[in-house]
């Protein structure tokens, strides 16, 4: 066998050719915000390029021929769910069956079927991974295949081939599903840079507006402050002076509001220290008990003290980014429930979980959090969670966000801890 025949070569071209597509359809996910598009997309693909390698297998050896399916495979089952990965399966099975040769149809069978269990054991773990890792991952995979359809080879059929053939197809395969991998995920940074940029933009230009304007609307707003207290000592009804009281409480809402760009447009902590991350957590809980018990919630806390639990950051900030999320998962739940705080450790980081029962989000709605002026309430403006993601960030934290519509939300909150 030829390391670089045509055939060969026609195989790679077929798997990676229709990756090509990628970039087009996940520009088409990001603006039309088509959320299942990535699943299906990767099972099509990976089927295409199943179907076309399949029809053009390359000799090995005398009367053996094989083809490079199991790289548009593995990657399908890596990138889609269990139950895109069923149908993939299926569909594999199906189409080998219908080629021909009962004897290669049965290696086929157990070959990728095993892979299938393996790959549903690992792919949680391979969805996280890091780019070096993931390319360990599906090489490793690719050559355990290998290995299970030389070992079906020899017991189903009386085909021995030279060592150095079987080397040879172990390294276009192996090098054949590098380069795929690599491809995938870097279409993918790409398209995820993309977004980043998008967002960063969109804040950009709040954070301009926020800075220019928020000092010129606040001093007007203080001057009239001043002058309607003045005016409550006056010998006036009080009637007058009960309208000059809503009128300073709206003055001073407004100016809250202010604030809040105010925050935003500088979220950066002023003056950093350590933080014990255990008992602000708790002064937290503490402030918003009365908030709960009025709407019929129950806080569950579980926070774990630890002597080493500090962060570096500004304790106001942080206390107002943790009221603004536990408020919003209280909000969810306008017929009550349970919401859960507590705290984990990873050294050397410290991860705080906020989980509710409320009415869950999209993925959609997930990806477009701590956008200014997006929100899921009714009457909200999106600006409490805007600055409780730029402080968090500001502080060097991070949040992640998980939920099912109609069940829960879990805001995953990281911080790196503080060295001792």
């Amino acid at each position: 066998m030829e390391l670089f025949s045509k055939e060969i070569l026609i195989n790679i071209l077929f798997i990676l050719l229709p990756l090509l597509s990628l970039p087009i359809f996940y520009l088409l996910k990001y603006i039309y915000q088509i959320e299942k598009l990535k699943d299906s997309l990767f099972m099509i693909i990976s089927m295409v390029s199943i179907v076309l390698c399949m029809l053009s297998p390359f000799q090995i050896a005398d009367g053996v021929l094989w083809d490079l399916r199991r790289i548009p495979f593995i990657l399908g089952l890596l990138y889609v769910d269990r139950k895109k990965g069923m149908i993939l399966l299926s569909f594999l099975l199906i189409v080998r069956y219908f080629i021909g040769d009962i004897l290669g149809f049965y290696m086929t069978v157990c070959t990728f079927v095993g892979m299938a269990i393996i790959i549903n054991l690992i792919k949680r773990f391979y969805v996280r991974a890091p780019l070096v890792h993931k390319l360990g991952i599906s090489g490793l995979l690719v050559l355990v295949s290998i290995q299970f359809t030389f070992l079906g080879a020899s017991i189903i059929t009386d085909v021995n081939l030279d060592p150095l053939v079987w080397l040879h197809y172990l390294l276009i395969n192996f090098v054949g599903i590098l380069i795929a991998t690599l491809f995938i995920e870097v279409i993918k940074m790409n398209s995820e840079l993309l977004e980043k940029l998008v967002k960063a933009e969109k804040l950009e230009v709040v954070s301009h507006l926020a800075a220019s304007i928020s000092h010129e609307v606040r001093n007007p707003l203080t001057t009239c402050k001043g002058f309607l207290q003045l005016s409550q000592n006056e010998d006036i009804p009080p009637e007058v002076k009960s309208y000059i009281g809503t009128a300073i409480q709206e003055l001073d809402r407004a100016s809250e509001i202010i604030n809040d760009y105010l925050t935003f447009a500088k979220p950066a902590p002023g003056e950093l220290e350590k933080i014990f991350i255990c008992k602000e957590v708790q002064q937290v809980v503490n402030i918003l008990t009365p908030l709960a018990n009025m709407n019929e919630i129950k806080l569950l806390v579980n926070v774990a003290h630890r002597e080493e639990s500090y962060i570096w950051g500004d304790r106001r900030k942080l206390e107002q980014s943790l009221i603004n999320i536990i408020k919003n998962g209280i909000e969810s739940m306008p017929n009550g429930g349970n919401l859960e705080i507590q705290t984990t450790y990873a050294d050397p980081h410290v991860f705080i979980k906020i989980r509710d029962e409320g009415e869950g989000m999209t993925q959609k709605q997930i990806s477009r959090l701590g956008e200014p002026y997006f929100t899921t309430k009714e009457n909200g403006t999106g600006l409490g969670m805007m600055v409780s993601y730029s402080l968090i960030k500001g502080m060097g934290g991070q949040i992640n966000v998980d939920s099912e519509v109609g069940n829960w939300t879990t805001f995953s909150i990281e911080f790196p801890l503080a060295e001792q």
